[in-house]
Parts: C-alpha cells; structure tokens; sequence
C-alpha cells in the first residue's frame, strides 16, 4: 500500500511528490501526460524557470522527484477510486488496482475555447488566456480581448496594464452595459458586439480578425476567455464537495471534504491558474497529507 497516490503530474502534483518524497513517505505519482499548457510556446512567472517550454519544465520536475526513492511514477490515468479499509482503491485504464491510504487529486482542468476558425493556429502562441503569462510578451501591441462572461470589463482594466490599444470584441454577445461602454469608449478601447467569423496570420501570428458581418481589424495578439472544466470527475464516486462550477472544495491545506482525500492546483481552482500558485498548493496539500500519516502512525505505536 503507498503512502499517498497522487493524480496529476502538473506543477501541483509534482510538488507535492517532491515534499513527500523529502518525507520518506512512498508515493505514487499517476500522469497521463496531457497537461493543459501544452500548447504555450512558454511558461511565465515561475522563479528561476521564467520562459521554460512546459514540456522542458515537466521535464525537469520528474527528474527532481524521481530521485528519491520512494516515489514511483506511472504514466497512466486513473478510472475510479473507491474507499476500502485503510484507505482507497484506484483502478487503471491498464486494468491495474492499487491502494493507498490518502489520496492528493491534482488533475487541473481543461479549456472550452469559443467555436471560431483559425482559433486553433494561433492559441498559445499569439492568443492566450492570461495576461500575467503573456502580458509582457505582447506590451503595447494592438491586442483583442475576445470575451463573452460578465466580467469583461475587470478582464479589460488588467489587460489595459499591458497595452492601452485594445479591441474588447463580445462575439456576437451584449453583455456590456452603457456605463461599461462609456468607461471603455473614454479610453479610446472600441467595443465590436459583432460575431467573429475567422482568425487568419500566418507561422502562429495572428494579423487580422474577421467579423461575421465582413469588417475586420489587424492585431499582434491577444486574449481569449474560456471556460474551465474539470479533467476528470470523482466526487460521485468519493462523495467530496464541489462548487456550481466543478472545482473541489478545500481547507487551506487542500483537504476536501472527505477523509483522507486532498485537492491542489487547479482542480481545487486554485487561482490565479499559474505555475506558481499550483506548485504552492501541491506542498500545502502535501504537508496536510504528512500531518495526518504522522498522527496515524503515532497513534498506531501507542500501547
């Protein structure tokens, strides 16, 4: 029986193997190898690794936290987990079971992208979805901000930070309100509510967008929201809480609300959804997960 299984070999999963692994605790670390950012052409914001390919930095984790002993890695994904005596019971797509006896659920979500053409040859390169990430890269450039939700407008005062030539484009939605409009019009920020037909550029460069009612404009890049689903589902089979929009809930150490079972990153919507942040709560989930096998283990010396 492991110690600890660990779904999810993202900068949260990773992290809390690497701190488990420091503990001496045997650990199994359960990667598909399918990370949500494997698109980006770079990674930001992370000391010391700022402009790493994600692949390069995955890389670099597993080679960290493999080098303690008692951490195993499997590229495999995880089907169903069930509570058993003294722990849980995860089953393989191979087929495989194991046990162990706390389980750290780091699976981060995936990305619903708006329907347009030409989306896909440019996401990651010269459309992205933070401007923490990619701000810098794309500073006072043309940039569009494509949103639909309701918080486009704070989407757009951050996005203003990097550059003050900004299309905020509501494809096809009304959603802004008057006063919201004259803030951005004030600005000189156009606001377009018309559809968005296509993306066209070339070699990953977004150049121009078009619009469902044949105008167009020319940008360098920009913005894209989407929505965040969860990877993979367990809370019927655990029985954990989880918010309207699928994300696990947690204490401050990442325990869920079920026994035994911990959440970090972004299934725990762990936000801002960055590198950095995901890999804190892979340790606080960690050491959450310690605190409860130490006290276990020095109950079970008691005589």
């Amino acid at each position: 029986m492991y110690d600890c299984t660990i779904i999810g070999g993202g900068p949260a999963g990773m992290n809390a193997a690497l701190v488990l692994g420091r503990a001496k605790r045997k650990v199994l670390l359960i990667d598909s190898g399918k990370p949500r950012n494997r698109v980006a052409h770079a990674s930001h914001g992370y000391l010391t690794r700022d402009g790493i390919q994600p692949a390069e930095f995955r890389r670099i984790a597993m080679e960290e936290v493999l080098r303690y002993p008692s951490v195993e890695h499997q590229a495999e994904e995880a089907v169903t987990i069930k509570k058993v005596e003294g722990g849980f019971e995860v089953q393989l797509r191979s087929g495989k079971t194991l046990t162990s006896r706390k389980l750290i659920l780091a699976t981060g979500l995936k990305e619903v992208l708006p329907d347009i053409d030409g989306l896909s040859d440019f996401y990651g390169n010269s459309l992205f979805n933070c401007p923490f990430c990619d701000g810098w890269e794309h500073r006072d450039q043309p940039l569009i901000l494509v949103s639909d939700h309701s918080h486009v407008l704070h989407i757009t005062k951050l996005l203003y930070n990097w550059s003050k030539e900004l299309y905020v484009c509501t494809n096809g939605k009304s959603i802004l309100d008057e006063d919201q409009k004259k803030q951005l019009e004030a600005r000189g920020i156009a606001v377009i509510e018309t559809s968005i037909e296509r993306f066209t550029g070339q070699n990953g460069q977004i150049e121009q967008v078009h619009f469902a009612d044949g105008s167009s404009i020319s940008c360098q890049g920009g913005l894209i929201t989407s929505e965040l689903q969860p990877t993979i589902h367990f809370h019927q089979e655990l029985g954990y809480e989880v918010t309207e929009s699928g994300g696990i809930v947690t204490n401050e150490m990442g325990k869920t609300t079920i026994d035994g079972v911990f959440a970090a990153g972004d299934s725990a919507y762990v936000m801002p959804s960055q590198l950095i942040f995901a890999a804190a709560s892979g340790s606080k989930a960690a050491a959450g997960v310690l605190a409860e096998l130490v006290e276990e283990d020095w109950r079970s010396t008691e005589h």
